[in-house]
């Protein structure tokens, strides 16, 4: 199996490895105490606008050392539900290795999905989440699957299926959304939508998401991908999520009038 290149190193983050390891750091805090989490809702956007979002979010949990990590395609590239078949993802920081024993259960578990490289060659929303966890997490292995659908049964099949491998699993297994909340509205209105959305997250509703979703026209890219992580979630027993920080990408550019929102949750 052949290895993934960094695609956006030097772009979404910094390309060095000292300046890396460095600016992940800076996102990093020390709360008091560690949540027990089962899953996560992190942004994927450049680490200038959403960095401190997701950094709050793993320092904030007890991070196991496997995670399976699910985001939206934006390339339109690739089968519905594709898992990365690469060995391993590099980044500045190294080669983060892909987790054959989850990859192989799942393909089994669920037939709709397919190994593919495609999808995930020129994809940012999954790449951006490897350096955080290699910086916290240095002997981490994970898989990554990269949603291109938006049907409700698929998206559910999905989430059975990564709860039953996960339950058959002696580790503990950390299950990753990766997703913007609305995109291109004004701060108000942004907020005002995503209240919607975040709800439903928060009270592990998969069928509540999709359904605000597509009545309230949410610009949530990766909607999708949290759908498949919250029905897995409900299997595992989850019962509440927390909040952690909700942004906007206003807060850096100055412009309220166009914004990218970015919402931080932790699932238990």
């Amino acid at each position: 199996m052949s290895t993934r290149d960094a695609a956006y190193a030097g772009q979404f983050y910094p390309g060095h490895p000292d300046r890396l390891r460095k600016e992940v750091e800076s996102f990093v805090y020390k709360p008091e105490s560690l949540l027990n989490a089962k899953g996560v809702l992190v942004p994927h956007a450049g680490y200038i606008y959403s960095g401190m979002v997701a950094g709050k979010v793993f320092s904030s949990i007890k991070l196991p050392k496997r995670f399976v990590i699910l985001g939206p395609n934006h390339t339109g590239r690739g089968p519905a539900l594709s898992l990365s078949s690469a060995s391993g993802w590099k980044t500045p920081l190294g080669l983060a290795p892909v987790d054959t024993v989850f990859n192989e259960k799942l393909l089994e578990a669920c037939p709709q999905v397919q190994e593919d490289t495609v999808a995930h060659r020129s994809e940012h929303c999954l790449e951006v989440q490897i350096p955080f966890l290699q910086v916290l997490r240095p002997d981490l292995s994970f898989s990554a699957i990269c949603v291109r659908t938006a049907d409700f049964s698929m998206l559910e099949a999905l989430g059975h299926a990564l709860a039953q491998v996960i339950q058959s699993e002696p580790e503990p297994i950390l299950l990753i959304a990766s997703s913007d909340m609305s995109h291109y509205e004004d701060a108000e209105r942004a907020a005002r939508q995503d209240r919607f959305a975040m709800d439903r997250i928060i009270a592990v509703d998969p069928a509540g998401l999709y359904r605000v979703v597509m009545e309230k026209d949410i610009t949530m890219c990766g909607f999708a991908p949290a759908v498949s992580v919250l029905t897995a979630l409900v299997d595992l027993g989850a019962s509440a999520g927390t909040l952690i920080q909700y942004t906007h990408s206003g807060e850096v550019t100055g412009d309220r009038t166009q914004v990218v929102a970015y919402a931080g949750i932790a699932i238990q």
